[in-house]
């Protein structure tokens, strides 16, 4: 265990040393007593929207935008009498986020399940640039979650808090193509006996584009923490629609929980024995 948070101590502080470097490799040349202004091409958002089905991608739009977002998974596909789902218990997630910045953008979101108040921010460390430079971008993604239940289920205030935290380091690789991988951090202040706290995973992610306003996309996310029962791997795979200022997924998955943590920690639903859900996440700008 004591390994794991070692090696994700540096990976969480790798970010800094790039963007140190960063500033040192675009410093100006002074010549004639006159700054030249150093213009650097960024390369085009590695993906059309700023989730990647179940997790975060690299994706922060510029100053001033606002975004909503609704998140929607039916219940699992089981084969019984629920129209693959569609009729079982739904989670859903309506949110709103807004770029403070280039760079920033924070936001709220409220989920049906367990009454989830989420509070973000995310925040684009290192950017892609079209020559190479910079081969990839960082971006920092967290969340403080609040339980909304009654105070009947909690002892103490303190125990309705969980967290999360993940670096996201994204490349486009081409007009096609575009990978990410993921680093992350769950932290629930109050769990079941014989859980832990804290939970590691990574998450693995990309699209294919099969035309300009159509792409498949992959995400997958993987526990590497001990503990007792182990959560299942999340496997989601689905089809994403965009337009100017507007993107649709839909997919199988079989996450349920919508907040990163919740379905890093509590997972037990096998994609590949059949638990899985259709689910579709809609996001639209100003």
């Amino acid at each position: 265990m004591k390994l794991l948070k070692t090696l994700f101590i540096v990976v969480f502080a790798l970010p800094t040393m790039l963007l140190a470097q960063e500033q040192k490799d675009t410093t100006a040349v002074v010549v004639d007593s006159v700054a030249p202004v150093i213009e650097v091409e960024l390369e085009r958002a590695a993906f059309e929207s700023t989730s990647l089905i179940e997790n975060q991608t690299n994706r922060v739009y510029s100053k001033g935008t606002i975004e909503m977002i609704m998140n929607h998974r039916f219940g699992l596909v089981t084969g019984t009498n629920d129209l693959i789902g569609i009729w079982a218990p739904a989670n859903i997630r309506l949110a709103v986020n807004y770029s403070i910045t280039d760079r920033i953008t924070v936001g709220y979101g409220t989920t049906k399940d367990f009454r989830l108040q989420d509070f973000s921010l995310k925040a684009a460390i290192l950017r892609q640039t079209v020559n190479g430079k910079m081969p990839v971008s960082v971006t920092y993604y967290g969340n403080a979650s609040l339980s909304a239940l009654p105070k009947e289920n909690f002892y103490n205030t303190s125990d309705r808090w969980s967290f999360y935290n993940q670096i996201i380091i994204a490349k486009r690789l081409s007009k096609m193509f575009s990978l990410q991988i993921g680093p992350s951090y769950s932290h629930y202040n109050v769990v079941e006996a014989g859980m832990y706290n804290d939970l590691f995973a990574i998450q693995f992610g990309g699209r294919a584009k099969v035309t300009s306003g159509i792409s498949i996309l992959l995400d997958v996310n993987q526990p590497i923490s001990s503990q007792e029962a182990l959560p299942k791997s999340g496997f989601s795979v689905g089809t994403e629609f965009s337009t100017v200022g507007h993107t649709f997924q839909i997919f199988v998955s079989n996450y349920r929980g919508i907040i990163n943590q919740t379905s890093n920690m509590f997972n037990q639903n096998d994609f590949f024995k059949g638990d899985f859900a259709i689910g579709f996440n809609i996001g639209r700008t100003w």
